[in-house]
């Protein structure tokens, strides 16, 4: 499988479903191609996700390997509020906590179904264990990491349909510059944690 990303940083898991399922020993490797492959494409928004998760399962669990479906995810407003969908999504991907329409469980045991909920009073994206109920609240901003300034420009005269061969190439390599620098910086500048 191509790999366009870095492997660093990457997520591990265990997940009890996978390894009953006979999915190796349950543990599950997740790096940011995984959530590109999901979203279709790779953004500051997808990269933010995919660190936000990051941070917020080292909080969670900072001396035990991070277990999948074991975590509820609140999110600060509806999936069609802004940029909330995809990033529930990657969320979804990592942690197997889910909406309505998750996994209902076998026999009762491993329900990830309504662990992905909404609480548009809160700030931030609110991770937190099912079995000790620890809480650690993450929030994402790129700003820290800016769009270099030929790049707005260039991507308006991509969507136009403006742009020669050249200045697409130029664009896309501005483009996957940010993210690559976003990935490399690995939340520490633009990933905010605490813990509740």
């Amino acid at each position: 499988m191509t790999k366009h990303f870095p492997a660093n940083p990457n997520i591990t898991l265990f997940d009890p479903l996978a390894e009953m399922l006979g999915v190796g020993d349950g543990q599950l490797e997740y790096t940011f191609d995984d959530a590109v492959r999901l979203s279709g494409h790779a953004c500051p928004t997808v990269a933010g996700a995919f660190l936000m998760a990051l941070h917020a399962l080292r909080a969670l669990y900072p001396e035990e390997t991070p277990r999948r479906g074991g975590i509820r995810v609140t999110l600060p407003g509806p999936v069609d509020q802004g940029v909330n969908g995809p990033i529930s999504q990657v969320f979804t991907l990592i942690t197997g906590a889910a909406a309505d329409n998750g996994f209902h469980g076998l026999a009762g045991q491993e329900v990830r179904r309504g662990l992905l909920d909404v609480d548009a009073g809160q700030e931030g994206f609110l991770f937190r264990r099912l079995d000790t109920g620890r809480q650690v609240q993450v929030r994402y901003d790129a700003s820290a990491i800016p769009a270099d300034p030929e790049m707005p420009p260039l991507m308006q005269r991509v969507l136009q349909g403006e742009a020669d061969a050249a200045a697409r190439a130029r664009f896309r390599e501005l483009w996957r510059g940010r993210v690559l620098a976003i990935l490399e910086d690995g939340g520490e500048n633009t990933v905010h944690t605490r813990l509740l």
